[in-house]
This record gives C-alpha cells, structure tokens and sequence, in this order.
C-alpha cells in the first residue's frame, strides 16, 4: 500500500481530570514498519500492601522491579523469568500501562521520552477479541477506530485484507472467532487475529504478555514462526514468556532473564550460554537453554551438581541447597560486573548524552484517531450484535425474564459487568471514549434486554394473573415494571462500579433487594385488581 499519512488526533483522558487539550501526533505506515529502539534507564517500581487486621493495619512497601537498565533494538526481544519475577510488570512499564504512582526512572522511544499517549501509539496484545464476530470483523472494528477518516474505507479495506493473508487467516477470514458456547477458529488462529487487531495501524512497538499460554507445543511454535516473521521486516516486538521450547528460544533476537524483579542477564540469545558458563554454570548437552536459565534462576541443584561432576568434586549437599535468595544475589552481582552490563551502560550514557529531560510531561493521556459520533456508531452496532449472537447473554437474559423477572435478571446484569475485559483494553488503547462505551452499553442493554422483555413480561403475566382489563391499568402496569427494571439495572450497575470482586458485588446486591422486599403494610393494588 502506498505511502499513507495517519494523523491521531485527539483529547486527554477527562476521567484522569486531565484537561482536554488537543494531541496530535503525525507519522506514516512507512515509516512506522521501521521498528522503533526502547530503552530503560534505571527502572524501580513498588507497590503499598496492606498487612495487618483493622486497628494494626499498616501498608508495606514491596519492591516489584529493581534497577533496570538496557535497549530493545528492532527484533524479537524475550523477557524470561520464573513466576513472579516481575515480567508482565516490566512489559507493562515499557508499554506505559502501569500506575505512575511508584514508578521512577525513564523509558525512551528512539532516545526521545516517550509522548504521555504511548499506549495509544504502540500496540498491545492481549487476547480480547469478540469471540461472536468473525476474523474480519474484529479487524475491520480495529480499523474503523484506530485508523482516522482521513483514510479512506476502500484504503482500510484493503489493509484489513492485507493483515489476513500476512497472518494466515484466509481459510477463516470468514468464521467466528468463538466463545464458551460458540465454536470457532483454533487457539493459534485466535491469537493471531489479537496480533492483527493491534497490527492494524504499523505500530513502532508490539508488546505481548505470554503469547504462548494455552497453546499447544506446535501452536506456540507457528505463532512465534509468525512474529519472527514480522520482525524480519523491520518491527520491534517485546514478549514475556514463561519457559519456552527450544525451537522457540533459537527465534530470539535478545533476551532479558528477570529474577525477583532484577536483572541476572540483558543481551543477546545467542551469547547468554557462553556468560553462564563464564560464571560457572555450563548447560548440559542437549539440554534446552531456556529450562536451564530457569533452573539456574530458581536455584535447582542440577545445573551446579553437574558441574562439580565434571570438575571431579566432591558434592557438598549443604551448598547445593543454599538459599535461593543468596544464589539470586550472586546472580545480579555477577551481571553488574561483566563486560555485558559495562557495554549497556556506556550505550545508555550514549543515548541520553545531552538530552534534558527535566520537562517531560508525566501525565498519561488518551488520544483518538475518530470523532465521538463515528466511535458511537460502531459500538454500538458491535453491541447489538454481539447481544444477538451470544446465546449466554441472551438466552439467559429471555430466560429470566420470562420466569421471576427482575430479581433474578439484575444477577445476570451484575455478571455481565465484570466479563469485558476487551472494554478495558480496548479503552486504554484509544479505540473508544469512555462516554461512547456507556451510552452504546446502557442504549442496547435499555431498548434488547430491559424494554423488550419487559413488554414481553407484562403481556403474559398481567392477563394470566387476570388483573383488571382496561387499557389505562395495563399500560401503567407496562409502565411500572419498564421502570423497575430500568431501576434495578442502574442500582446492579452502579454496585458492580463500586466492587472488583464479583462474589462480594452479588452479596451486597442481594442484600440491598432482600431489604428492599420487606415491606411493613402489605397494600392491596385494588386499581389493577378486578372487581
């Protein structure tokens, strides 16, 4: 495709009570395939936790991420650690989606601060697609609201069209992608239409968390076959993965091996056995270097017996179950001391060397390549569609209704609320407004699943209880039970606003409707009675 100017332009993030001042950032299709250079000047990240019962609590400071230094040049650069080393963290500072609150150092984009919308700008995998649309239509969502209207649709077509065949996904272009309920395309093919919904606007850097999890072995191989490819052309891709196989580790440009939040090794893949051996620890033969890395990190006795068994040494059982934490220590020292890290550290000196960087906006914004209407149109067509596709929403919501109405149908709303993660991630990526996924949630929610049913409700019940027949009763009647599901929809919606955990939500919502059903005086509705 030609050469084709993408202007973003937009507004900062009014929930941040931000201002909303214009942001606009210019760039080509061109000239964003050239993989930008990332680099990490002294990365500290902590949380507060709070520890003690009422009275004692008191909040404690944890240490997630510890003096990180580096560079991620253009290639496929892995982030390797055992569970709990800070990985998903430190791919989430990189990709500039974590909390500012207890986060220093720098993160630069091509030796420049990265601009306070990076996360709009930079793409971010996660496998949050609508299973209920097709391949294409998810693409074609992704390019309706991150490519501007400045492009034109047979120009977005096109890209849409040239993301499937450079993905494989002609053979099920066509088919759902697939739910619980729903069956739909392979696991593989599912995470490459999350790796296209972000692709579809060049970003200078893809970002992926675990790409591999609950793939199977060749899965995980021809997914990681793809991204090798795309690197091949010029993209800078940064992964987190957890202990990949051998015919996946080879595809690694650099790897960053993570332990406790510091860094034991940054460099290249092909020269991170060669420093382990330097400092003592060889890998047996045939044996995967990543599972060795991990067995190393975590302090496994087999990679420092079998060194001894070389070296004709006697087996101290004692040493070989030393503490973790003193072989972690001895890991980091040796990092800081090796030709490796004196080599990034003089590069970083390079790259900053007379930058000031002392006015860098710390603010986090939210910018959008379309207008409020045109996001408004597709999300709310989207949500209407994916309300009558998914036989779980719909299904039980009809279901419900049609049996005890509205009590049991605001349980039904209250775990809607807590299922779309693809919102979160979708917003943070610039896809939509706030205010756009609101007014298209509560516009299809009211007109499908509260008006409709209600109707449908209240013309089976009124005349089967055999209430009064006139016209003026039952229409307030209609109107009543319109009203009390509008009401009780809001009153679940804002309770799941206020609760992230999904049991304590419907405890408290159950408890709010058992007081609201005990009445003092039993009333007799004597205008709906007949007489």
């Amino acid at each position: 495709m030609a050469d084709t100017a993408v202007q973003l332009t937009g507004v900062r993030d009014v929930d941040n009570n931000e201002s909303r001042t214009p942001v606009s950032t210019r760039m080509s299709f061109s000239s964003l395939r050239r993989g930008a250079t990332v680099s990490f000047h002294s990365i500290n990240y902590s949380v507060k936790m709070k520890s003690g019962f009422l009275c004692k609590r008191k909040l404690t400071q944890k240490n997630i991420l510890i003096q990180l230094n580096g560079v991620m040049r253009p290639g496929l650069n892995a982030l390797l650690g055992p569970t709990g080393s800070g990985k998903s963290s430190f791919l989430d500072v990189l990709a500039a989606r974590k909390d500012p609150a207890g986060l220093s150092g720098e993160v630069l984009i091509d030796g420049a601060p990265q601009p306070p919308n990076f996360k709009c700008l930079s793409g971010y995998v996660d496998d949050v697609v609508m299973g209920t649309l097709t391949v294409r239509e998810n693409l074609c969502f992704s390019a309706a609201l991150r490519l501007p209207k400045s492009i034109c649709q047979r120009e977005k077509d096109e890209k849409v069209e040239g993301l499937i065949q450079e993905l494989g996904l002609s053979k099920v272009a066509d088919s759902r992608v697939g739910t619980q309920l729903i069956r739909g395309v392979s696991g593989g093919e599912r995470k490459r239409t999350s790796i296209g919904m972000e692709l579809i606007f060049d970003p200078p850097v893809l970002f992926l968390d675990e790409p591999t999890t609950g793939l199977d072995a060749s899965t995980a191989n021809s997914v990681l076959m793809l991204l090798k490819r795309m690197v091949n052309s010029g993209r800078t891709i940064i992964l987190s993965i957890h202990q990949p196989r051998y015919s996946i580790y080879r595809l690694f440009d650099s790897l960053t091996l993570l332990v406790g939040g510091r860094l034991v090794y940054h460099g290249l893949a092909q020269d991170a056995l060669d420093y382990f051996s330097q400092i003592g620890y060889t890998c047996e033969p045939h044996n995967n270097p990543a599972d060795f890395f991990l067995d190393v990190i975590n302090g496994e006795s087999t990679a420092v017996a079998l060194n001894k068994l070389y070296d004709n040494e006697e087996l101290d059982q004692e040493q070989l179950s030393s503490s973790l934490k003193g072989i972690e220590d001895r890991l980091v020292e040796e990092y800081k001391n090796s030709s490796s890290y004196k080599q990034t550290k003089s590069e970083l000196e390079r790259i900053v060397q007379g930058q000031d960087y002392s006015t860098r906006p710390k603010s986090r914004t939210i910018t959008y390549s379309t207008s409020f209407c045109h996001q408004f149109n597709w999300v709310l067509r989207r949500t209407f569609r994916n309300l009558m596709l998914n036989p779980q929403t719909s299904f039980a919501q009809v279901s419900t209704t049609l049996l005890v109405n509205n009590v049991s149908n605001m349980l039904v709303t209250c775990k809607s609320c807590y299922k779309n993660v693809s919102d979160m991630h979708e917003y943070i990526s610039g896809y939509y407004r706030v205010s756009v996924y609101f007014l298209s949630k509560i516009l299809s929610d009211i007109l499908t699943l509260r008006t409709i049913l209600a109707i449908i409700f209240s013309c089976v019940a009124y005349w089967m209880i055999g209430l009064k027949a006139s016209a003026e009763a039952f229409f307030i009647f209609l109107f009543s039970i319109i009203l009390v599901s509008y009401t009780a929809t809001s009153m679940t919606l804002a309770i799941s606003a206020d609760q992230t955990v999904v049991g304590i939500a419907n405890i408290v919502m159950n408890m709010i409707f058992v007081f609201m059903m005990v009445k003092k005086h039993t009333h007799k509705a004597l205008f709906y009675m007949r007489l």
